[in-house]
């Protein structure tokens, strides 16, 4: 723990350091598995986080050595209709991929399948050299349907998605960063901290531009290109007359490190 604990449920904390949020699985004893009361806690933690005063940036993370070695698989055997967690998973995931502020998957040591899933919706993700990451679920007798078929063409292809999903094999760490998948590769035990020192950098910007660059870029890939320079134009124009618009060009004039406020 590196932050002020601002809440706390059965499987999830919700931590604050300046002006980062760090959203935690705090299930270890079960390597951050996911049964249906995990998805619920992080589901509002992550919506806590987003009601955070000042928050520039979240990064979730597993409590212990592992991020989370995927859904609980005694859930998965005793409901294989998936029980509560059919609507609870999607539900996070949207929360996620919702989320205003930039956000960051901090992955050591396992994520695969659901874990993987997990970890799609984040702007970013940090992942450990010796990390098993991937969709392996046609080796389990089933495919990935929490997501992964849509969002993963979008962020390496269509060609090298099917082969990621259709082998059911762990991608090298190295491979993940070159293909885009991943924005760094550390040592695991260096996983949690670099995450959030990334995010940190992410604070250091200034907030009301980064939101908006965030949705337009999401709109990318839904709209068409002049839609998407239509709503461009509009999201630069509600900050044009910002402090912070006006402290960036002042601070660059001046030579100094510029101070945001969010205003």
């Amino acid at each position: 723990m590196t932050g002020t604990v601002e809440r706390e449920w059965e499987f999830a904390r919700l931590e604050r350091e300046g002006h980062r949020a760090d959203v935690v699985i705090t299930r270890p004893e079960k390597r951050n598995a996911m049964n249906e009361g995990v998805l619920r806690d992080l589901a509002a933690a992550v919506e806590a986080a987003e009601g955070l005063e000042g928050v520039r940036a979240m990064v979730m993370l597993g409590d212990g050595p592992v991020f989370s070695a995927g859904m609980d698989l005694e859930m998965m055997r005793d409901r294989p209709d998936g029980g509560a967690s059919r609507e609870l998973f999607p539900e996070l995931l949207g929360a996620i991929e919702d989320a205003s502020v930039p956000t960051v998957a901090a992955i050591k040591r396992a994520g695969p399948a659901g874990a993987f899933e997990l970890t799609l919706p984040f702007d970013f993700r940090i992942l450990g050299s010796e990390a098993r990451y991937g969709v392996i679920e046609v080796r389990l007798g089933t495919f990935p349907h929490g997501g992964a078929t849509q969002r993963l063409p979008r962020l390496v292809g269509l060609s090298k998605a099917k082969e990621l999903v259709l082998t059911g094999a762990f991608i090298d760490p190295e491979e993940a960063r070159a293909s885009g998948l991943v924005h760094d590769v550390v040592p695991d035990g260096r996983v949690d901290a670099r995450a959030r020192e990334f995010a940190d950098e992410l604070c250091a910007n200034a907030p009301l531009g980064m939101t908006r660059a965030k949705r337009a870029l999401d709109a990318a890939f839904e709209t068409g290109l002049e839609e998407g320079l239509e709503l461009e134009r509009e999201l630069a124009a509600e900050i044009e007359d910002s402090r912070d618009y006006a402290e960036g060009f002042e601070a660059h004039l001046e030579g100094r490190e510029p101070e945001f406020e969010g205003r």
